[in-house]
């Protein structure tokens, strides 16, 4: 299985897929896709047009990690579901990742 996020030097890589105009917003938790790429599933309430469901997750992921709003950033996927998020957080983050992947819900 594929890792869902991955470190450099300065980021932290995380791949989500997104479903909009859900009932709340909230981290779900970790699956794999046919392909055998993994992701953190992620809902929220807004809806797809204007970026705002991607301010939506963005905002969301950061509250879940403990970190400020501008330190996470949707850089591939704008348009689809399954985007690419950029984390500006410390190294211990990546711990947090690895732990949290290998559980099977992902709490907010």
């Amino acid at each position: 299985m594929a890792m869902a996020w991955c470190r450099s030097d300065l980021m932290h890589r995380l791949t989500v897929r997104v479903q909009p105009n859900a009932s709340a917003d909230r981290v779900e938790n970790w699956e794999t896709d046919a392909a055998g790429r993994s992701y953190l599933k992620v809902r929220v309430r807004a809806v797809p047009e204007g970026g705002k469901a991607n301010a939506a997750v963005e905002k969301l992921v950061a509250k879940w990690l403990g970190l400020p709003k501008s330190a996470v950033r949707v850089v591939t996927g704008a348009k689809n579901r399954l985007k690419g998020l950029d984390i500006d957080g410390p190294p211990e983050l990546a711990a947090k990742l690895a732990g949290d992947q290998g559980n099977e819900r992902a709490e907010n």
